[in-house]
Parts: C-alpha cells; structure tokens; sequence
C-alpha cells in the first residue's frame, strides 16, 4: 500500500471528512442535468444548415459519439474491478453517476446523426486503454488507480470536446457540443473532489483552462 493509498484509507475511517456515497451521487445528479439540459431539442433544429454543413457536422459527431461509447464501456469494464470497501463504494457511486451521462450524450449524438442523415459509429466490443496504463495515468490494481484512469479519460473526453465543437457549422450543434464538453470537464472535476474529499492534498481544478496544454496538470500519476 503506497502513501496515497494509507492517507485514502485512514481517511475513509473519518466519516465526517469523507462524501458519503450519496453526497456523491447528489453532485453527479447535478453535474449530469447541467450538460443535459436542452439536448434533445436539438434535434430538432438542425433542418435549416445546408448539405455541406449537414456531412461534416455528421462526420464530427460521428467522432464526438467515439468517446462517449469508449466511456460507457471503460466504466463498465472498471466497475467490475472495484472493491466493496467504502473508498470502492465511493468510486462506483461517481462512476454509475457519469456515465449514465455518457448514456445521455451517446443517444443524443446518435439521433443528431441520423437527423443529418449520417449512419451513427457502433460501440466495439472493447477499447485499447494501453496508452492510458503505459504512461501511469491510471491503472486496474485498486480503486484509487482506476479512479485516476477515470480522470484521464474524461480529461481527454473534454479536450476532445473543444477540438470537436471548432470543426461544427451549425450554431445550434456548437452550443450542444460545448455542453457536453463542459460537463466532460465537470465529471473530471467531481473525480478531483472526490479524491480531495477522501483526504489527498490537490486542487479541484488546477488550471483555468482544460485543454492539451494544461492536461498533466488536470491527470493523476499512479
């Protein structure tokens, strides 16, 4: 047991100090209806951009729509994974809680889709998380560590958010893309919370910005 994982385990012996799981699932709830208000109606306002802006909007989402069925399954794989002690407890609790968004934002991108005309990516059966686990930013051997694989994924999932939403034509499809991307940014700063609560010294948000230059500042090594 490393010096993260003792201050997290004593930690967890001081209720006063910790969330309790449903403290967490109080702040996702929050966090998921924020980026989800308003989505579904966009749908059904994508009549009016012209056939170009339709196929690359499609393209784009199709792209977005990537990392939402990486996410839904990458909290599954995990979940699986977790311990039954409260630090585990505690980590499924915001796991279930972000990715019924990811669930939310994957329906809402696959009918954009098809609205557009497009044909929505199918999920795969399963994701290469190798690079994730190479460079330590997370790993399958604890509750902590894959609540920091959790992180870098949604840290990426927010980037990928800005990188996406600059290369839309159409406004109402902007204004969507960037809800998701900040709740992307939102699940990443509730994962910070969480281990900030559970007793390790970090900022919630550590930068002003998330994007690629301020990714290792938002990642947590293993």
């Amino acid at each position: 047991m490393n010096q993260e994982q003792r201050l997290l385990s004593g930690a967890t012996a001081r209720r006063s100090k910790l969330w309790s799981r449903r403290d967490m699932l109080k702040t996702s709830a929050v966090v998921g209806a924020a980026g989800a208000i308003g989505l579904p109606a966009i749908v059904q306002r994508v009549d009016a951009a012209s056939p170009s802006d339709t196929m690359n909007d499609a393209k784009v989402l199709n792209g977005a729509l990537f990392y939402e069925h990486q996410a839904i399954w990458a909290y599954g794989f995990a979940a699986g994974k977790l311990t039954s002690t409260s630090v585990g407890k505690a980590v499924l609790a915001v796991a279930l809680a972000n990715q019924a968004d990811h669930k939310k934002h994957r329906d809402t991108l696959m009918a954009v889709v098809k609205k557009l005309g497009g044909m929505p990516i199918e999920a795969q059966k399963q994701y290469d998380l190798s690079s994730y686990l190479k460079a330590g930013e997370g790993a399958l051997d604890s509750d902590v560590n894959i609540a920091k694989l959790a992180l870098a994924l949604e840290t990426d999932a927010a980037i990928a958010y800005g990188r996406e939403v600059a290369q839309l034509k159409t406004p109402a499809l902007i204004t969507a893309g960037a809800s998701i991307g900040a709740t992307e940014a939102s699940h990443a700063t509730l994962i910070r919370s969480a281990f900030k609560s559970l007793g390790v010294d970090l900022a919630v948000i550590p930068a002003s910005f998330v994007s690629a230059d301020t990714r290792s500042a938002w990642v947590l090594k293993v």
